[in-house]
């Protein structure tokens, strides 16, 4: 039936972005440096101690540093809606678009709840994905963190 304000009306967007947000557990050695393994075999039991501690040595974007940047950048036109789909697997996360934010945000991913309105920063509980539209106003770099 697509997407509902809180009023039940139509919205509608122009692009779609996902974003999946990932914990890295990559073993260190005793002096802190990462450890080196042949295989992933190899690396088990550390990086399995590793995640154990609930500490990732790396939070990243889309599978990696830098993900979102250059080539990989989410981009837009001045007028265009964007609907931003961000998952997380394990820990609470709060996205937020420096330069914009949430005109409609659905946090948890439950598209028949209504939507919250004009969020700068919204909460995503761990294992779930939230969904933010917003309709860009102006030129620039807008960062998505």
């Amino acid at each position: 039936d697509g997407l509902k304000d809180s009023a039940g009306n139509s919205l509608h967007y122009d692009r779609v972005y996902t974003i999946g947000e990932f914990d890295l557990y990559i073993p260190r050695d005793e002096k802190g440096n990462f450890k080196k393994y042949g295989s992933s075999a190899e690396s088990y039991g550390d990086t399995l101690e590793a995640m154990r501690g609930l500490i990732p040595s790396h939070v990243v974007f889309n599978g990696k540093v830098g993900a979102l940047m250059g080539d990989g950048a989410m981009k837009a036109n001045v007028g265009e809606t964007v609907l931003f789909i961000h998952s997380t697997a394990n820990r609470d996360t709060r996205p937020h678009l420096i330069g914009g934010h949430g005109d409609y945000v659905w946090a948890t991913g439950k598209f028949i709840n209504k939507p919250e309105r004009n969020l700068e920063t919204w909460f995503i509980p761990g294992g779930t994905a939230g969904a933010m539209m917003y309709t860009f106003k102006q030129p620039g770099v807008y960062a998505y963190v």
